[in-house]
């Protein structure tokens, strides 16, 4: 019979594509999960993956045992989650899943605050265009641009933020400072990389300014940043990340920003694991203490 250490082994290899990143994520060595995915196999009579020196793949098999296997992990956790103490030490990993821009300039700079609160307690801070898949367990917490549709999730709204039109003050001297909207359009712009934009709600330039001329397109909300920065065009970035750039310039600031909200988004099974919750809690306590900027 299959246990639940085995099933987690499977389900972090299959979350993160390779052996040895699913090692890592689960805290154990790579010849451990080899051998117990061996194990799972003969146990099954079924092969899961198929080896090759570039990796694994998974099976079939492999495909129809996640669903079954996610259900255990989810009543495993709920489990757990229903008898964790709030006295309990904190310990563990949590990795939080947030666009870029919000862990780089609003939560990175804070983090050894957690630390000094929780010091047995690791954040894997993944930092993507892409929204994380909370039901295939990828993050334990994200931060979204909107709530998920539907799922087991709890959901609550972190803060509202502004994205804003900016140019830098070299592009300014060269092309010119615009003297009222219709000038735009003599100017050119940096914007996302459209079909990788993990949410809609990152594109704002098209909300602003229709039909602009863009010159360079990234994935990266930091890239796009420097490129404003380095004179390429004018863009939309985010308020509270321009504002302390002194190279930059607000372009019509009281006509050319529109709004956007942070969500937290967490599985209902791990909302009351004490990792889940510190991590949850000072995600609430940095955003107390930025939301006057954003």
């Amino acid at each position: 019979m299959l246990n639940s250490d085995e099933l987690r082994l499977f389900l972090a290899v299959m979350r993160e594509g390779n052996m040895l990143a699913a090692a890592r994520r689960v805290g154990v060595d790579h010849s451990t999960v080899a051998r117990r995915l061996t194990n799972m196999e003969a146990t099954l009579g079924a092969r899961l993956f198929d080896r090759s020196p570039r990796g694994v793949t998974p099976t079939p098999a492999a495909f129809a045992l996640v669903p079954h296997a996610e259900r255990i992990e989810s009543e495993l956790l709920a489990a757990l989650g229903s008898v964790a103490g709030r006295d309990r030490e904190v310990e563990g990993t949590v990795r939080l899943a947030t666009p870029e821009a919000f862990a780089s300039h609003l939560i990175a700079p804070r983090v050894a605050e957690l630390r000094e609160q929780h010091p047995r307690l690791t954040l894997e801070l993944a930092s993507e265009s892409k929204a994380a898949s909370l039901s295939r367990r990828e993050a334990e917490i994200a931060v979204m641009l909107k709530p998920p549709p539907k799922g087991r999730f709890v959901t609550r709204k972190l803060a509202d933020y502004r994205l804003g039109l900016y140019a830098s003050k070299d592009y300014l001297e060269r092309a010119g400072t615009p003297g009222g909207r219709a000038d735009l359009s003599r100017h050119v712009f940096v914007s996302y990389i459209e079909e990788l934009a993990g949410f809609a709600e990152m594109i704002a330039l098209d909300q602003l300014l229709p039909g602009a001329a863009i010159v360079f397109r990234a994935s990266s909300s930091a890239a796009q940043h420097a490129a404003v920065a380095a004179g390429m065009g004018m863009g939309v970035l985010h308020v509270f990340a321009a504002a302390e750039d002194e190279r930059l310039v607000q372009i019509f600031p009281e006509s050319m920003e529109v709004w956007r909200s942070y969500w937290l988004v967490m599985h209902a099974d791990l909302q009351r694991l004490p990792r889940v919750r510190a991590a949850a809690d000072f995600l609430d306590e940095v955003m107390r203490g930025v939301r006057e900027r954003l």
